[in-house]
């Protein structure tokens, strides 16, 4: 099966924004051509030749237009949809600057035979000449905060030669429009289940004043460093959290508890208090910030994390309702004039007691004091049966 009749098949289509490179903008879509008929440009607002040249390409490639310069972000975005409009299942996206080369579609073209609804990176040799310092460096420093708020390891998560699987990404919801977009947009992916991994590709940098780059680095790596951060906190709050429950198989944990449960090396009161401390710190109203306090205080108390952690976890959102109302209530009975009108609902959020917020504070103070000592209270009577059983035992075996 030749190219065209592959990307057919694949009901995949090329997306190439473009934003003031009319010195390689005609090359790169010449060479796209004899792969594929289904090239969608997306002019981001340029003010140099590209009107003229992308003219010259009427009735071979479909055309998007905004008036003014709106963002890499937005201009992907925006060819996302229109692709999804015309029946595309995929997207290949290449830049428009001649770094990435039309003979690698081969490669992202297999990737949807072998694993379907996968979206794929193109992985740069950033050792290869030519490759500026800045782009080494924003490389290694994405691909750690993407493994920090996934889990995944990945070699290149800055190119912009990739596979989308648009139809499966449908219903995703961005905030961001410039170069952090295709750092929003995999790290989402892979919250919603998509796999996310590297292929090889080749790549092709022009010598210093040659190259042509739009990347502004002190605005766009502060609006990396900000959607970092956020999703930093995202990922300690819930997707850590979930992730590591989802990765729960009856053997899964039951070297968990082998490793930190029942762990002989590390003293019972260690355990109680990490447990205790996890459930406390899981109902405290720091919402947004409890693993981050609770790790950090674990760490200078010595206590077990991952207990803390798992602990924690009583404010997943299936509970958080049963909280809220618990912690009202509660705190309705500590006040002289306490707001009673509160009925419960599963879709009970902090909306409902805004109004009324400092009896739900006083509540749920008191409520993550009273749930760790009880948590606590719990776990150091479960580990003083359990010696006590293996402690008769001891003596059973002596005895005979």
């Amino acid at each position: 099966m030749d190219y065209k009749s592959r990307f057919k098949a694949h009901k995949c289509c090329i997306i190439m924004p473009t934003y003031n490179n009319d010195q390689t903008l005609e090359q790169v879509i010449t060479s796209i051509l004899p792969y594929t008929d289904d090239l969608i440009v997306v002019n981001d607002g340029a003010t140099d030749k590209t009107a003229d040249i992308l003219d010259k390409f009427q009735g071979q490639i479909q055309v998007l237009t905004h008036e003014e310069n709106k963002g890499k972000g937005t201009a992907l975005r925006n060819g996302f949809k229109y692709g999804r409009q015309k029946g595309y299942d995929y997207a290949i996206t290449i830049d428009s600057d001649g770094q990435h080369f039309a003979d690698d579609f081969s490669s992202f073209l297999n990737e949807i035979d072998d694993n379907p609804d996968t979206l794929v990176i193109g992985a740069r040799n950033m050792t290869q000449e030519n490759v500026p310092g800045k782009s080494s460096f924003g490389n290694k420093f994405s691909n750690f905060w993407f493994f920090v708020d996934t889990g995944i390891k990945l070699t290149d998560t800055q190119s912009g030669f990739r596979l989308y699987p648009i139809k499966a990404m449908e219903g995703a919801r961005y905030i961001t429009t410039r170069f952090e977009f295709e750092v929003e947009v995999i790290v989402k992916a892979a919250w919603r289940g998509i796999k996310v991994k590297n292929i090889p590709i080749k790549v092709h940098y022009e010598p210093g004043k040659k190259r042509i780059s739009h990347f502004k680095p002190a605005k766009d790596f502060t609006r990396i460093s900000i959607l970092n951060t956020w999703f930093f906190i995202l990922a300690l709050v819930y997707y850590i959290p979930k992730r590591f429950l989802l990765s729960l198989t009856r053997e899964n944990i039951r070297k968990f508890l082998k490793k930190h449960l029942f762990n002989k090396d590390e003293p019972v009161r260690i355990k109680v208090f990490s447990i205790g401390f996890g459930v406390f710190m899981g109902i405290f109203p720091v919402w947004g910030y409890q693993m981050i306090i609770g790790v950090a205080i674990s760490h200078l108390l010595k206590l077990n994390k991952a207990l803390f952690l798992v602990a924690s976890n009583i404010s997943l959102p299936p509970f958080i309702p049963f909280i809220i109302f618990g912690s009202y209530k509660l705190g309705g009975v500590f006040m002289e004039n306490p707001k009673d009108d509160l009925l419960f609902s599963s879709g009970m959020s902090f909306e409902t007691i805004k109004d009324n917020l400092f009896q739900y504070l006083l509540g749920a103070v008191i409520l993550s004091s009273v749930m760790g000592a009880l948590a606590s209270l719990v776990t150091w009577l479960y580990f003083l049966i359990k010696g006590s059983k293996e402690h008769e035992k001891e003596n059973s075996l002596t005895s005979h």
